[in-house]
Order: C-alpha cells, then sequence, then structure tokens
C-alpha cells in the first residue's frame, strides 16, 4: 500500500475502476478520510492512473456539500514512470444510492435536489460529471448526499474520443460523441431517477449486453413513463422524469436549477396532497401514516 504523509492507512472500504479505497486517519487531526489507490502493475492499468489524476485535478477545485472534495494527491515513481499514486478524498459513511434506495417520495426527492444542487455547482465550476447513476451518488447519517468519482468527468462543451458512460445511465450524445453540456447530466440523473422510481433502467441508446444485447446506436425502445409502471407516482414527476431523458438535449430542462425548481414544486405539491388527506382522515388513522419531517432542500 502507497503511503500517505500525514496519515494512518486502515483497511479497505470499497473498490473503483482499477483502484482500491482505504480509510485512512490523519494523524494530528485524527479525522477520517478515503483514499483512492492505484498500483501499476501493467500498461492496462496505465488508464486507471489516469482517471485518478483526472478526478484529483477536478474535484479539488470542486466546494460544495454534495461533491466529494480531493484534499491531496500523492505518487511513486520509477524511471519518471508513475508506478503508484493515490488521493486523499472526503470519507463519506454512508451507502450508494444503488443499495440503499429511498423508500419515501419526500426523501426521494430531497436526494435529488441535492444531487443537483451539486451538479450545478459542478456546472457553474465548468465541468460536466458525465457518469452519474446511483452507484455515484453516496447517501448517510445527517441528510448528506455526495457525488462521487469525477474519473469521466470533462469541461462543459467538450466531445470525447470514445465512448465513455454506463449503458444503462448513458446520454444519447455520449454515445454519439458529440458536445457534452450541462444536460448530459441532466439525463443521467433522469435515468437515475427512473430507475430508483420504477426498478426498471431507462433504455438508453448504449444497451447493457448483458440485459439488452448490446450497442444500439440507431435508437433506443420507446420506454414506459414511471407512472404508467407504478400507478402511486405523482404524475408530475413522471413527466419531469421521461422530459430529462429526452433524446434532443434542447428537449430537456436547460440546467440543473431548473430541474431542482421542478422537483420543488412537486414536493410542496405531495406534501399539500398528503396533508389535505391526513386531514380528511379520523385521528387514528392519521397516526398510522406521519408526514414527514420538515427537512432543507
Amino acid at each position: 500500500m502507497l503511503e500517505v504523509p500525514g496519515y494512518a492507512i486502515g483497511s479497505p472500504v470499497g473498490t473503483g475502476a482499477g483502484s482500491k479505497i482505504y480509510l485512512a486517519t490523519h494523524v494530528v487531526t485524527k479525522k477520517r478520510f478515503a483514499v483512492k489507490h492505484v498500483e501499476r502493475k501493467s500498461a492496462a492499468d496505465d488508464c486507471f492512473i489516469d482517471q485518478v489524476e483526472l478526478e484529483y485535478d477536478i474535484s479539488h477545485k470542486l466546494d460544495h456539500p454534495s461533491l466529494r472534495h480531493s484534499h491531496s494527491i500523492h505518487r511513486v515513481k520509477k524511471f519518471l514512470q508513475v508506478k503508484e499514486i493515490a488521493i486523499v478524498m472526503d470519507y463519506v459513511d454512508g451507502l450508494p444510492l444503488e443499495t440503499a434506495r429511498p423508500n419515501r417520495l419526500d426523501t426521494f426527492l430531497i436526494i435529488c435536489q441535492r444531487v443537483s444542487a451539486g451538479l450545478h455547482a459542478m456546472h457553474e465550476a465548468g465541468y460536466v460529471h458525465s457518469d452519474i447513476k446511483p452507484n455515484n451518488i453516496m447517501v448517510a447519517k445527517g441528510g448528506v448526499v455526495k457525488i462521487i468519482d469525477f474519473g469521466q468527468s470533462c469541461p462543459l462543451g467538450h466531445k470525447k474520443e470514445r465512448i465513455q458512460g454506463t449503458p444503462d445511465y448513458i446520454a444519447p450524445e455520449q454515445v454519439r460523441r458529440m458536445l457534452l453540456d450541462a444536460r448530459t447530466d441532466v439525463f443521467n440523473l433522469g435515468a437515475t431517477m427512473y430507475w430508483l422510481l420504477t426498478s426498471e433502467n431507462y433504455p438508453t441508446a448504449m444497451r447493457n449486453e448483458n440485459t439488452r444485447g448490446g450497442i444500439n446506436l440507431m435508437s433506443a425502445d420507446k420506454p414506459l413513463a414511471p407512472h404508467e409502471l407504478n400507478d402511486r407516482i405523482p404524475l408530475a414527476l413522471s413527466n419531469l422524469v421521461m422530459a430529462c431523458c429526452r433524446d434532443n438535449p434542447n428537449d430537456r430542462p436547460g440546467d440543473m436549477k431548473e430541474l431542482s425548481t421542478r422537483l420543488e414544486a412537486i414536493k410542496k405539491l405531495w406534501k399539500k396532497n398528503r396533508s389535505d388527506v391526513r386531514k380528511s382522515q379520523p385521528e387514528s388513522a392519521g397516526k398510522d401514516a406521519p408526514v414527514p419531517p420538515e427537512e432543507e432542500s
């Protein structure tokens, strides 16, 4: 394991693309951090080293409570070549949305608003995440929501030389290698919301070959809207998710600020409807279905 000056390296807490993530403790402050480490064992590991370099280059510039911040980078070189690399990052004592899906609509809306706020800050800094998915959104106690893994991020308006992204959440412009901007993350988040609400993956232009038979560059299957799969999902929310996933970026919400505003309107309407229903029920029935506590969005 790479030694990081000033930190005591603990046990592994996760894995990434060619990397291992360790819990670390600052020897002076005793504060906990996460350390992402990549060791070059062959030329195939060069791309993972490049991703860690990129992640640090972007994430150490970001300062928002919903974005994981990187604090420092450490390299070990041999014959001028990087043999090991590590970055010290915020430690998130929580779980990814992929394994900690919200089971209440109000919690879902709050999480999505916090994700959109983090992405808005990232876009304001000039970058696209381009790999938003349930596994890259961490949730922890106290309402903490953190977007992680900036290894595929890029400047706004960038066109990548090869297709990058996660098939079940990838935007059409990523598959077609067009310019990427804030609306790319809108699609990725829309596809993430679709899965969180329905347990089904939105049929993207690039299919996971384990579930959909490879890549289809021409068109995606016509999806059912979330409310068609679950009639308890508010129509306004279902329509917003489908708007986020439109093929043409110009037809999606223009940015994360617009998306967050629409989520807030849906949250207020849902709370009002819940309150009206509770008032119309006998007192004993109301105790069985309490209104969720207020949380800041």
